[in-house]
């Protein structure tokens, strides 16, 4: 088959563009709001950029809470999400009040981070403390706003749950990492391979 996105012509229930591109990882955002009120949600769009310096990126439908967040205090941490916590991230993609703290309404527990006021949530395995570089608010071929706004934050803070360091590796087979996939699916990481890249070609670490 062969479809237009903007004319939606698949003929099928749903559109199968976000089965298409996944699995994804799952940013689980957390932030302030500028009367220092904490907020919790978690991004289907969300990624790594950059190596050097560690830049990630997340991309809001809308201008939800954590975007005018961020905007406003200019940090965000990005909190793993794991099988074992998969239901409390769930419950935080919630529609609350403004100012309503999903980590309350999630029965999650928060910490405080060291480079960033935003606090992460105390109990996953892995976080990055972000500063806010910019915002993009990405306009389609027709020059309309898409409705979309694309965060980026550079790291300036990683934590690392200890157990989860094996022969020097961040195992994310043992923390069993989430994404998520189209329609209602997820995807958890319970097993990795290894491929060497051909001959003479500068190996990711």
């Amino acid at each position: 088959m062969f479809y237009h996105p903007m004319a939606g012509d698949h003929g099928l229930p749903f559109d199968p563009f976000k089965a298409i591109v996944a699995p994804r990882p799952i940013g689980w955002i957390s932030s302030l709001d500028a009367q220092g009120r904490p907020n919790l949600a978690p991004y289907s769009f969300f990624n790594a950029v950059s190596a050097r310096p560690h830049i990630v990126m997340f991309s809001s439908v809308g201008e939800k809470d954590s975007v005018t967040n961020i905007e406003a205090t200019g940090d965000f941490v990005c909190n793993l999400a794991t099988w074992d916590l998969r239901e409390a991230m769930n419950q935080t993609s919630a529609s609350l009040p403004r100012g309503v703290s999903e980590f309350s309404a999630a029965g999650l527990e928060m910490t405080p981070s060291r480079t960033v006021k935003a606090p992460r949530v105390a109990a996953v395995v892995a976080a990055l403390e972000c500063k806010h570089l910019k915002s993009d608010r990405i306009k389609d071929l027709r020059g309309k706003w898409s409705g979309s706004v694309i965060v980026y934050g550079e790291v300036t803070g990683v934590y690392i749950d200890d157990k989860c360091i094996r022969d020097g590796r961040f195992v994310m087979s043992d923390v069993r990492t989430i994404a998520r996939c189209g329609y209602r699916d997820y995807a958890v990481v319970d097993g990795l391979f290894e491929m060497s890249r051909p001959e003479g070609t500068r190996e990711g670490v």
